[in-house]
């Protein structure tokens, strides 16, 4: 496994670590002041934009030049996977079997190291580590590491027995006073870790047997620093919420696989995420100042000039969230830790450290996430004083237009299933998105007017027993 590029590391897009840290705006210091600051140029050039009288030519302007990037990436071919690497067949009895099964040829297999951060999940850990413990990769090669985050149920007399069934398992249990919620448990054992590549995965996550005989491959290319899967929801059919996120994860997944093909930014999405060593090595970790590490490890993995690949199959499963307000709670936590992304690396962004497609890839999908439910507001309150239509609209209509044909696409692409199926899940699927709009039109001013605090909110596993196929041709 190669460390640093040499072409990274000598080009104009390596930055160094001492350089990825936090940024603040001139005279303004920290998350709220320049959220603060962010929403006032929001709003304001929003109601200038309304009482100019090119303000609408602007905004078509914008709209003409979304367009030509949401058509380049809807007619860009994925990127293929490479072959997955055999299968081991090893026995599926004890494990301690496995070493009988052992070949010389495993030992130049990359060495991979698996780690899931858990608290009080005693009702998903057992199946989970079962799962992990006989995958079909040798069990020479690979280790399980669970961190037990001073869980207070049954967790750790559960891992306690597990850890005598299975001998390639690691238990670690942190103390009370551990602090930096997940980023700080992964933290506390990855140095110790042995991988060449490292994997993450939530403690309801439902793993498919040959998954890394697909991952490991896709770390040929000595740029690559990372690897996410899709993430597909297991209790899909539970009700319409959990029937709307998995529309959104085939959203997701479409887009990941277009932009990454142009050259832009692909996203790690904690679940199934897999990191070379020295990648993550050079990034110091994982960053325990944000609430979705997964997001923040995103964009230093960029700025260190690494790729992010997607493989779409096999997926990971995962529990969706079947309640309003534990989906309420998730994707502002979610969303709040995307936008602290632009707030903490704005010059690096603004400075181009980015090579010209992420950086313009970036700035058109900040626009159509976060700059257009943040404009919501006074553009409807401006349209309806001067009896007219939102400015926006035009932007509006492009971002409804993507969202629809990428859904589409997406579940075409991940599910098995009639196009009329996959239509009327389209259209479930984007009016359920609409709270999307919702949580990031409160959480930008949220941001701004409330103090930085750092709050992990734990998202409750019920171990559903519903479950779809994880490993989709």
């Amino acid at each position: 496994m190669a460390d640093i590029p040499e072409r990274f590391a000598a080009g104009r897009f390596f930055t160094p670590l001492n350089e990825l840290e936090i940024e603040d705006f001139p005279g303004f210091s920290g998350r709220r002041s320049k959220a603060a600051l962010t929403l006032s140029v929001l709003w304001g050039t929003t109601v200038v934009l309304h009482l100019v009288s090119w303000g609408t030519w602007l905004v078509l302007g914008l709209t003409a030049l979304l367009t030509t990037h949401a058509l380049r990436i809807l007619l860009a071919r994925p990127v293929l996977s490479p072959a997955p690497l055999p299968p081991v067949n090893h026995p599926v009895g004890h494990p301690a079997d496995y070493s009988a099964a052992k070949n010389d040829a495993w030992e130049t297999w990359p060495y991979v190291s698996l780690l899931v951060a858990a608290k009080n999940e005693e009702t998903v850990i057992e199946p989970l580590v079962a799962a992990l413990c006989q995958i079909d990769y040798p069990a020479c090669r690979y280790e399980v590491w669970i961190i037990d985050d001073n869980s207070t149920d049954g967790t750790a007399r559960r891992l306690q027995t597990l850890r005598d069934r299975y001998p390639q398992l690691r238990v670690l249990r942190r103390s009370a006073g551990a602090s930096g919620g997940k980023s700080g448990a992964l933290n506390q054992v990855w140095p110790d870790t042995k991988g060449d590549i490292i994997g993450v995965f939530d403690a309801d996550a439902r793993v498919p047997r040959d998954l890394l005989r697909h991952i490991v491959p896709m770390f040929d290319q000595p740029d690559v620093g990372a690897v996410q899967m899709q993430k597909a929801v297991v209790n899909r059919a539970k009700n319409l919420w959990t029937r709307g996120q998995q529309a959104e994860m085939a959203l997701d997944s479409y887009f990941q696989q277009q932009r990454i093909s142009l050259g832009g930014i692909g996203e790690l999405r904690g679940n199934g995420q897999f990191v070379r060593r020295a990648a993550l090595a050079q990034c110091g970790g994982w960053n325990e100042e944000t609430i979705t590490d997964d997001l923040d490890l995103t964009l230093r993995l960029h700025f260190g000039g690494w790729e992010i690949q997607f493989l779409l199959h096999p997926a990971v499963g995962e529990e969706g969230v079947e309640r309003p307000l534990g989906l309420w709670h998730q994707r502002n936590r979610w969303a709040e830790g995307g936008y602290q992304r632009y707030l903490d690396y704005w010059r690096l962004i603004a400075q181009h450290r980015l090579a010209p497609a992420k950086t313009f890839d970036m700035a058109a999908f900040w626009v159509i996430q976060y700059g257009l439910p943040t404009v919501a507001l006074p553009d409807f309150v401006m349209a309806v004083l001067r009896h007219r239509l939102p400015l926006f609209l035009p932007v509006s209509s492009l971002a409804l237009t993507l969202s629809m044909v990428g859904m589409f696409c997406g579940l075409r692409r991940t599910r098995q299933q009639s196009v009329w199926v996959s239509g009327l899940q389209t259209l479930w699927g984007n009016l359920y998105m609409l709270h999307w709009l919702l949580v990031i039109a409160t959480m930008t001013m949220r941001l701004s007017v409330r103090p930085k605090r750092l709050r992990w909110v734990k998202t409750t596993h019920l171990g559903s027993e519903d479950d779809i196929q994880v490993d989709l041709p």
